[in-house]
């Protein structure tokens, strides 16, 4: 297989975690006979300060003739401490979704029996957790009609879907399904909201193009319950963006780690792959950062954009013998870990490789 990548490091530790993320890649091109061709360019902080522009023109014209982006984190001090600056790095971020049709967000909730310690909710109830997540990012109340009225007394938000946008990330919600436990759980409040019922009546109708997947219901109150009670029960969960947004943040303490955490932003085209942390500056160039989320990024990417599953598993495998062995980032390290086994971000990537290379072996054999 051939495809070509754009590696967008972007602002702090994203340069530090993508230059793994890359390694990774090459490896699965090596041990696969895949061939990755990658490109590089500019995005938030670093591109206004060489252009004065968040998103390059240049870049835009990269990302538009690639097959999959892999994407580090924008954001810099300066503009935190300062708000009244116009150009920001997160424009470049939302301009990039919008000019590139990113209408569904993914976000995979994998928990490691090794890390099973490290989220608060009981291990016994955590254990075998694994959800995909589809949060629809181009509609409802964030874009919906807004205002003020009664000497601004009175404010609205319009909560409005159209039927081909829940049909288009229902299609993709079932797609993937079909590559892992082949059930959908679809969040909704149609018992009280009308747009709700839009949802639940193009997702039934969407279920009947994928009769070997299973399809349930759930109102969002109760799922919020469920992934605390029975994190199990869910396989891939497709939702709205406001319920999304509320879900996917209560469902990321499953994990333990935000530093474990990878997502995907996809459309018709390109998809755009990244961990969920942020420029964190405050640890950049230190060599700390962990590297893993944007290296499950690299997985997420081979499995929704390439179709390439054994692949993707290759690398997850591979993460999950590396935390097998004890090894471990600061972030994810306790009292227990052994001083020589928490390493730095490269000699994290360094392990994966090495564990990738021991996977890889024993499925060719």
């Amino acid at each position: 297989m051939k495809k070509k990548i754009i590696i967008l490091p972007g602002d702090g530790i994203g340069k530090e975690v993508t230059a793994e993320g890359k390694k990774v890649l090459i490896k699965i091109a090596e041990l696969f006979d895949h061939q990755f061709e990658f490109g590089e360019a500019a995005i938030g902080h670093d591109a206004i300060e060489a252009t004065g522009n968040p998103l390059p023109d240049e870049t835009l014209a990269k990302l538009k003739n690639c097959d999959a982006i892999l994407f580090g984190a924008v954001g810099h001090p300066k503009y935190d401490n300062d708000p009244t600056l116009k150009v920001r790095p997160e424009q470049g971020l939302l301009k990039m979704r919008k000019e590139l049709g990113l209408y569904a967000n993914l976000r995979p909730i994998k928990l490691f029996d090794e890390l099973l310690e490290a989220s608060s909710i009981k291990p016994e109830i955590l254990k075998g957790s694994d959800i995909l997540f589809f949060r629809e990012l181009t509609g409802d109340v964030y874009f919906g009609e807004k205002g003020r009225k009664d000497d601004g007394n009175t404010a609205y938000d319009l909560m409005i879907y159209q039927k081909y946008e829940v049909e288009r990330i229902a299609h993709k919600a079932f797609q993937a399904a079909r590559t892992r436990r082949k059930k959908v759980t679809s969040v909704d409040k149609a018992n009280v909201l009308e747009s709700s019922r839009l949802w639940r009546q193009v997702v039934t109708e969407i279920a009947k193009a994928y009769p070997d997947v299973d399809l349930e219901h759930q109102f969002v109150d109760s799922s919020a319950m469920k992934l605390i009670q029975n994190p199990r029960s869910f396989d891939v969960v497709l939702t709205g963006n406001l319920f999304g947004d509320i879900l996917t943040d209560e469902a990321s303490q499953i994990a333990g780690s935000m530093g474990m955490l990878a997502s995907a932003s996809v459309g018709d085209t390109v998809g755009l792959y990244e961990p969920i942390h942020g420029s964190a500056h405050d640890i950049t160039g230190k060599g700390i950062a962990n590297p893993l989320a944007s290296i499950l990024s690299v997985a997420l990417m081979l499995d929704i954009s390439f179709g390439l599953k054994e692949e993707s598993d290759t690398v997850i495998k591979a993460v999950e013998e590396t935390l097998k062995q004890g090894l471990r980032t600061a972030d994810i390290a306790d009292a227990k870990t052994n001083k020589e086994k928490i390493l730095n971000t490269q000699k994290m990537g360094d392990q994966v490789i090495k564990q990738m290379e021991k996977v890889g072996s024993r499925q060719v054999a």
